[in-house]
């Protein structure tokens, strides 16, 4: 049976053979941590960003969308903590020179413990059979409770060392842990040190001349500093949100998990800006809002939970990620927080200009609190990947690799195939497609045996193959083959279009959010 490992290495095999996702400048050997989106992920990266972009724009009358630039003024960085506050606890080990995140590396072993605690749970499974009260054997089990008491007690100690920013505390845990470097295998290790994760450069003609700027580290910043421009234009009240798309980089030391972690991203953001003392309602409503948003693609409910940060960052008075378990254990793929007033107040502070906003309502003028939603584009990307992918067994002993992605989020949508090349079976097949191609992504395959074709669109996700043989000359009807069952109907022609956008459209995504 196949490890999780294994089959996370078939996914990203898969999607560098089926142009989803290739290794950033591949023939020079690549660049550490970079990925470029081919022809097929691009398009299911536009499709997932389209499915955010209206959830917010279209469903919420009172959130509009901005795209601000990449360069921003250096100072805005200061005011947001980024220049002072944005680092990494990194620790080298002597051995392999390898270079680690601490905090990663205690997390990990954390997560250890809880692995032994879920084979105790499985090997008790084995032994009571249909007797087996999983919670009570969870709760009276000596070695369980063992480890999970160590367990614990290391949690405690990591929160409490993360919270203080205490790295020789970090480094003495990794020591007393007897925690090894994944390399070496062996214990020694450097001191920890704080590692600033911003790009660095400079703007101007002249070497005296030229100002030192930063590659923006996240898109939030480009909201904060527009929000009273886009109030004032767009003559919001208070609650409104500003919704954004864009690049971000960060300098990542430990870049991991193929495009789980990069040096290059996209977010999509909304910052909600709302009354203060209002704020945490907000924040558990956009909480349930978000979770909706992820739970309607269908990847499966039970593979969704949220985590509560111990750690809060210094801007936030709660915050809450959103996690998804993928090959490699939960990880986050978006983040709601409550910022609380942090940045507005900083760049009122360090700008001098006076960007609080009048309630009419309330006849003041007032800083507003902010809720955030965060999600990484290149992360939801993974979920979806990693959720849909499917090695099946078929009877006969033939097998197939297939894509379950959501239909709305489909590279291509369908596939218009003539049975042979000849007999004027191309030439119907090119008019369906000069039909569907305005309203869909359609390919056209006309290449291999038509098994074979099949197994090409399943590969990259096409919820729809239609097949032109030579009865449909006769009765205008076509082989419509569903993609998840491989269930082959015959339709007519002119019902092709409903039937295909019943399916794929984002609007029946949208629905369901309503």
């Amino acid at each position: 049976m196949a490890t999780q490992d294994d089959v996370f290495k078939k996914i990203v095999s898969h999607a560098k053979e089926y142009g989803f996702v290739f290794p950033s400048s591949d023939i020079y050997d690549g660049l550490s941590a970079v990925y470029d989106y081919g022809q097929n992920g691009v398009e299911l990266k536009n499709n997932i960003k389209r499915y955010w972009w209206d959830a917010m724009t279209l469903l919420n009358e009172n959130i509009v969308g901005i795209d601000s630039a990449i360069f921003m003024h250096p100072t805005i960085w200061k005011a947001s903590g980024h220049v002072d506050a944005f680092n990494d606890p990194l620790i080298d080990n002597r051995d392999s020179k390898k270079r680690y995140r601490a905090d990663v590396l205690i997390e990990d072993h954390i997560a250890k413990y809880d692995d032994k605690i879920e084979k105790e749970v499985t090997k008790g499974r084995k032994r009571f059979k249909e007797s087996f009260d999983e919670s009570q054997f969870r709760a009276t089990n000596p070695r369980i409770l063992e480890i999970a008491a160590r367990r614990d007690a290391l949690h405690t100690r990591f929160s409490e060392a993360m919270n203080a920013a205490n790295l020789d505390e970090l480094r003495q845990i990794i020591i007393d842990e007897e925690i090894v470097c994944p390399v070496s295998g062996t214990k020694n290790w450097t001191e920890v040190r704080q590692f600033n994760l911003m790009f660095k450069t400079e703007m101007g003609s002249t070497a005296d001349g030229a100002m030192a700027v930063y590659l923006r580290p996240e898109t939030a910043q480009g909201i904060f500093v527009n929000y009273l421009n886009v109030q004032k234009t767009g003559r919001m009240r208070i609650p409104f949100g500003i919704a954004q798309i864009g690049k971000a980089f960060r300098n990542e030391i430990v870049a991991r998990q193929f495009i789980f972690r990069m040096r290059e991203f996209e977010q999509m953001e909304m910052q909600f800006f709302v009354r203060p003392g209002s704020e945490l309602e907000w924040f558990g409503k956009w909480k349930e809002t978000r979770m909706r948003w992820h739970k309607a693609l269908g990847l499966g409910d039970e593979k969704y939970r949220y985590h509560d940060h111990e750690k809060l960052a210094h801007y936030a008075n709660a915050a809450t990620d959103i996690e998804f378990r993928m090959p490699f254990g939960f990880k986050e793929v978006e983040g709601i927080h409550s910022r609380t007033d942090f940045d507005l107040s900083q760049h009122e502070k360090f700008s001098g200009k006076n960007i609080k906003y009048f309630d009419p309502e309330l006849n003041e003028s007032y800083v507003p609190y902010v809720i955030e939603t965060s999600i990484g584009v290149d992360r939801m990307f993974l979920t979806v990947l990693c959720s849909s992918y499917e090695e099946q067994s078929l009877e006969g002993g033939d097998t197939r690799v297939v894509l379950h992605l959501p239909a709305p989020l489909a590279p291509v949508k369908c596939a218009v195939m003539p049975l042979v090349r000849k007999d004027g079976l191309p030439d119907k097949a090119r008019e369906i497609v000069n039909d569907l191609k305005f309203d869909f992504a359609t390919h056209y395959d006309e290449k291999d045996s038509i098994g074979k074709r099949y197994r090409r669109q399943d590969a990259i996700g096409t919820p729809f193959c239609i097949t032109v043989d030579h009865q449909t000359l006769e009765d205008n009807t076509v082989t419509l083959r569903h993609r998840d069952s491989m269930e082959q109907q015959r339709v007519n022609i002119a019902d092709l279009h409903r039937l295909i956008h019943d399916n794929v459209s984002i609007n029946s995504l949208l629905r369901k959010l309503v």
